[in-house]
């Protein structure tokens, strides 16, 4: 139960990580000097989100809020029906198939990893041999970095020294994100098990359901 709260306090929280990939897009920053956004005349950054549970839903959100090119992997067709009916032709949803996934890759300027898995460790969703494949100084998102991160090259990082390359590739790995909006996640975890505490002191630990976890989807490992 504990697990599940988390991952839906931090949720909304990790929307904020498509603002530090966008932040981490600039030429300043280690980036290729991309606006996430575009401008008139000029495309938008390309974002991929690998997984399209809450984290990353709510990042698809801001990323589509903000102007990118917005595609969203999962494995699930369920998920993948009702993100297309939350988001319509504002993003491409796709199945999450390593082929397709590498395909896209390539051309992608910011990727997303977020891939959680209660109680297990994080896939390795992209293998260090591929990051020569992929534009120089686009920038990875490891949101699955508190579970051992989805990809290869991930390594923990500090907000003080948050990025570091791998085959010309930018990581940003920060453990405990929601970290730096420390009121912000406070209140949202405090919104979500308010109720379950209540429960608890009124009617004991039997008044709480049984966690479920079937409705987690589960990623592409290769």
């Amino acid at each position: 139960r504990s697990t599940q709260s988390r991952s839906s306090a931090a949720s909304d929280v990790y929307k904020r990580q498509v603002f530090e990939g966008a932040y981490h897009l600039k030429k300043t920053c280690g980036g290729p000097g991309l606006l996430i956004s575009g401008v008139p005349g000029v495309k938008p950054a390309k974002v991929i989100i690998l997984g399209g549970g809450m984290v990353g839903t709510n990042a698809a959100q801001m990323a589509i809020g903000v102007g990118a090119d917005v595609t969203i992997f999962d494995k699930s067709i369920e998920r993948l029906r009702y993100l297309n009916d939350i988001f319509g032709n504002s993003a491409k949803v796709l199945y999450s198939e390593p082929l397709e996934i590498k395909n896209q890759l390539v051309d992608a300027d910011l990727v997303v990893g977020a891939v959680l898995i209660p109680g297990a460790s994080a896939p390795k969703l992209i293998e260090k041999s591929f990051l020569s494949k992929m534009k120089k100084n686009s920038v990875l998102v490891d949101v699955a970095i508190d579970q051992g991160g989805c990809f290869e090259t991930s390594r923990p990082t500090t907000h003080q020294n948050p990025t570091y390359y791998e085959e010309d590739v930018l990581h940003y790995c920060v453990a405990n994100m929601p970290g730096s909006v420390p009121k912000t996640a406070s209140y949202a975890l405090n919104n979500v098990t308010a109720n379950y505490i209540s429960k608890i002191a009124a009617f004991g630990l039997d008044a709480l359901e049984p966690v479920s976890y079937t409705h987690l989807t589960l990623p592409t490992i290769y």
